[in-house]
């Protein structure tokens, strides 16, 4: 493959008809993820899995986003929904809404058996424990943000 025009490439990935397939392929070299991320390759599984109907209305306007991009967040909608929510992927914690990833609240802290497994010594795990904050600490100041920051609102609600 490596040897291949890029033309052929984008053929060749056209077949993989799931973008876990397509993601799969952008992480074995960078002539792979370079071609995998070609906006028809997500356009056309886009158009596969909503329609065209969806693909008309969720088409990106400006060059700021990507086929790639659209894709991503229509996922994340079907898998979480449109609300606001914490959701965990791997370690860590985003706070999405309308499926935008609106704040990356950290990763699980190193608990010790997992780090003792990946070579970490007991002195270098409870110094990165000490510096990062716990991800249950972020999401509990963030709620209190949130709901200091909805406060008026809920106040001129109970007015009307």
């Amino acid at each position: 493959m490596e040897n291949l025009p890029a033309d052929l490439c984008i053929k060749v990935f056209s077949f993989l008809d799931l973008h876990q397939d397509l993601v799969a392929a952008q992480q074995v070299c960078r002539k792979w993820k370079l071609v995998a991320s070609e906006n028809d390759l997500w356009s056309n599984l886009f158009k596969q899995r909503w329609g065209i109907d969806r693909a008309v209305f969720y088409a990106p306007v400006d060059s700021s986003k990507s086929w790639k991009d659209v894709y991503a967040v229509q996922d994340r909608c079907d898998r979480v929904g449109l609300g606001l929510k914490i959701i965990r992927e791997g370690d860590d914690y985003f706070l999405i809404h309308q499926g935008q990833i609106q704040k990356h609240l950290g990763s699980r802290s190193l608990q010790p058996d997992h780090a003792a497994a990946a070579g970490y010594t007991r002195d270098e795990i409870m110094g990165r424990n000490e510096r990062q904050m716990g991800i249950l600490d972020r999401i509990l100041f963030f709620i209190g943000d949130l709901e200091t920051a909805s406060a008026p609102a809920k106040r001129g609600r109970h007015l009307l």
